[in-house]
């Protein structure tokens, strides 16, 4: 027992997918707070734009 609890405990061939997924998880909620502050700010702007044209 105490063989396959050390051949477990030295392999770590996952470990770097494990650090590469968080990796990428962490960038993908970066990019997602920054499109929904983006998107909110440019639909303002567009709004705006589209009524300073109507009002000319």
């Amino acid at each position: 027992m105490k063989s396959v609890l050390r051949t477990f405990r030295d392999h770590e061939a996952g470990a770097v997918t494990v650090d590469w997924v968080v990796l990428c998880a962490g960038v993908i909620v970066v990019f997602a707070a920054a499109y929904n502050t983006v998107r909110g700010d440019t639909t303002e702007l567009a709004s705006s734009i589209g009524s300073y044209v109507a009002s000319r």
